[in-house]
This record gives C-alpha cells, structure tokens and sequence, in this order.
C-alpha cells in the first residue's frame, strides 16, 4: 500500500495568510485548482482554503429562526455562527476565510487512511506535513491515479 509521501503532490500552490480574497479568486482561476493550503512565512500550515470559501461570501445571510417564549426570544442558533458568517462574508484576506481546522497526514500515513479522511470528512485535499511544515498535498486525482496504478 503506497504512503501519502509516495503519492502527494510536491510542487504545492500554497498562499499566504494575508493574501487578498480578490487575488486568491484569481490565483484559483489562472492556476484551475479548487483549493490551497494556507501557509505562514515560517513554512507551518495554517489552514485552508477553498472554492467554497470564496462562493461562500456570495451568499445569502441566513438570519437565525427566534422563538418567543413569554416575553423572551431565544435564538434557536448559536450566535457565534452568524458571526462567523457575516465575518466570511465581508472577508478582505485569505485569513478572514480559511478554515484554522485543518485534516492533514503525516507524510507516512497509508494511503487508505488519506481515502478514508477523505470520505468521511468529505475533504477534496488533505495537506501532508512533516512535523508541522507543508511538504505536499493528496487530491482526489492523486488517490485514483495511485489507486489505478498497476502492481508494482
């Protein structure tokens, strides 16, 4: 069974944590890929980003469903939620949009984990690091590709 470091992607498109969203959006364009990982100027992963970060700011805002009890109204959400909405929606940098809970492998990690994380987590990329530092990715494409591979 190969190992993530055996079928991740090396050349990684990475972008930093204050890049703009606006530039972001054109980097994804110019480059057709549908995510990245956010990286700090010390090489850590520091989260990640994707297409659906960007579609997101597009959105509708979704305005918590109240109900009155006596003279109370209770928010049926949690508040924190819509703030973190409205923060994603008038986002200006990569770091007012990435996602800080990043799923990734360590770069030994067996290629049916990755598929699994996959999966289950409903994930498109997962970064591979060593120790805390980027050194690949694993898309979808890398996993069917490894999968398709004849025996070695």
């Amino acid at each position: 069974m190969p190992l993530a470091r055996d079928i991740m992607k090396r050349d990684v498109i990475a972008v930093s944590p204050d890049m703009t969203v606006e530039e972001l959006g054109r980097l994804f364009i110019e480059k057709n890929i549908s995510g990245a990982p956010v990286v700090g100027e010390d090489g850590r992963l520091r989260g990640i980003v994707t297409e659906n970060d960007l579609v997101a700011q597009d959105k509708r805002l979704h305005i918590p469903t109240l109900l009155r009890l006596f003279d109370a109204y209770i928010a049926l959400e949690p508040p924190s939620r819509i703030k973190d909405e409205m923060r994603k929606m008038s986002a200006r940098t990569v770091d007012d949009i990435c996602t800080s809970e990043v799923i990734s492998v360590d770069e030994e990690a067996p290629m049916e984990d990755v598929a699994t994380i996959m999966t289950e987590r409903r994930v498109h990329i997962v970064p591979v690091v060593k120790g805390k530092k980027l050194v690949g990715i694993i898309g979808r494409h890398e996993i069917i590709k490894a999968a398709m591979a004849p025996p070695a």
